[in-house]
């Protein structure tokens, strides 16, 4: 039995909500909302919330469970489909998280409205914005269709009701955080409530084979906010990346149960919403000049995917006694690994000079096949020599100078060839390479 707790009823319209607010945020009335005191919620009251009863539920061999009608269907980008394993999966949960402006919202309503287009029930619930703000979106991305209804709440109950009420294939809530639970206490978007409201969800979503696409803050680090419930209940977690002032957004599959994981989606915004880019290779490689130095290419694996991207460098004068290190699109740390490793084994003296490197594009880079593309960067505008038109580079660089062999070698390398990259600079290996970075000097800044 849970302790006695306070609500708020309009007098107007009789609805209820957790939160004092000025106005009604069903029949929008002003001051018309009078405190009460809800009855303490037992065990049973909570379940009652969640959809979930223990009369009759008993184990059964599992080869007796059907399998009829478990069947994915098409979010409307076969791309995606792809990515989540064979499409949207009934009683799955899918959680999407990203920074505030990204595009979620967008995407969501396109894969809503497509799958009402093929003769589905499909119910948005929003916590976050009206019926009109949804409708005019719908509207811009051409996807309104008569099984695509909406609901504006920020009450479980009203969603539970309705997920009873339209028994829908597909149901979308934007965003968690937003809901408020009766049988948790706090403020929505709290750990109670958001625990609560999930947990709620799954299990009726699950019971209903109701397809769940659950839309999750992040925090200023960008890591998904609430416990990490979320992310260990949910069969599949999305998160989309990149930087509003560009047009393109990334989407990475970090946890699947139904597909391959660690999968990566590259996405242009534009007025009619969210595109896929079939072919991202040399995406990131748009209006570049082979002719400047301090510019190398690496062929990166995000995933399953391989990807050309520049990493840029620009070696200045300092009048600091400090000199500066600033690095964009990776960890600054491994900017002065590296230069400590160029110093030491080129006899390299960067004492007196600035270093700015950034990953072009403004697309984020964590995997250490880097290191190779960005000491060439590096070297290229120290010396001021810019590297081949078609130059290529991939590998790991450590502490002795020594370039090691990275992940997917075979994949980057039939990559680079398809695009027909020449030289090809990799690690020592089978098919030839560098060894050092010495070596490296030697083969791109002979005379240096």
């Amino acid at each position: 039995m849970s302790k006695a707790r306070e609500a708020y009823v309009c007098s107007a319209c009789k609805s209820r909500t957790l939160q004092w607010r000025g106005q009604c945020p069903q029949c929008h009335a002003w001051n018309t909302l009078e405190a009460v005191t809800l009855p303490p919620v037992s065990h049973a009251g909570q379940r009652r919330i969640s959809g979930h009863s223990t009369e009759g539920n008993r184990p059964i061999p599992l080869r007796d469970v059907q399998n009829a009608g478990f069947h994915p269907y098409a979010s409307g980008l076969p791309a995606l489909d792809r990515a989540l394993g064979k499409g949207l999966a009934p009683g799955a949960a899918i959680l999407v998280g990203g920074e505030p402006g990204i595009g979620k919202s967008t995407l969501l309503m396109q894969v809503a409205g497509f799958v009402a287009g093929q003769g589905k029930s499909v119910l948005y619930a929003t916590g976050e914005e009206s019926l009109q703000q949804i409708r005019a979106r719908a509207e811009r991305l051409g996807v309104l269709a008569p099984g695509l209804k909406a609901l504006a709440t920020s009450q479980l109950e009203d969603v539970l009701g309705a997920l009873d009420a339209e028994s829908p294939s597909l149901l979308v809530l934007d965003s968690v955080q937003t809901l408020a639970s009766p049988a948790a206490d706090g403020l929505p978007g709290n750990v109670s409530q958001v625990r609560a409201v999930a947990t709620a969800l799954l299990e009726s979503c699950r019971r209903t084979a109701t397809t769940l696409i659950l839309v999750g803050h992040v925090t200023k680090d960008g890591v998904l906010a609430g416990p990490r419930l979320l992310e260990h209940a949910v069969d599949t977690v999305i998160a989309l990346e990149g930087d509003r002032r560009n047009a393109f957004r990334l989407l990475r599959v970090l946890k699947n149960r139904f597909g391959p994981n660690e999968e990566l989606l590259v996405f242009r915004m534009s007025a009619g919403g969210m595109q896929v880019v079939d072919d991202p290779s040399t995406f990131f490689l748009e209006a570049r000049d082979a002719s400047l130095p301090g510019a190398a290419v690496v062929m990166a694996v995000d995933g399953q995917r391989p990807l050309a991207v520049e990493v840029q460098a620009l070696v200045a004068r300092t009048f600091l006694s400090i000199p500066r290190r600033t690095a964009l699109g990776f960890d600054v740390n491994r900017l002065h690994l590296l230069l400590a490793v160029l110093e030491k084994h080129l006899k390299l003296n960067f004492g007196q000079v600035d270093i700015y490197a950034k990953i072009g594009g403004g697309i984020r880079l964590q995997e250490p096949g880097m290191d190779l593309a960005l000491v060439t960067a590096v070297l290229s505008s120290y010396y001021d020599v810019p590297l081949p038109e078609k130059c290529v580079l991939w590998g790991e660089v450590d502490l002795n100078g020594q370039v090691r062999t990275v992940t997917a070698q075979d994949l980057r390398f039939a990559q680079a060839r398809r695009l027909g990259y020449s030289p090809v600079v990799h690690p020592d290996g089978s098919k030839g390479g560098v060894a050092t970075v010495a070596a490296l000097q030697r083969l791109l800044f002979s005379g240096k």
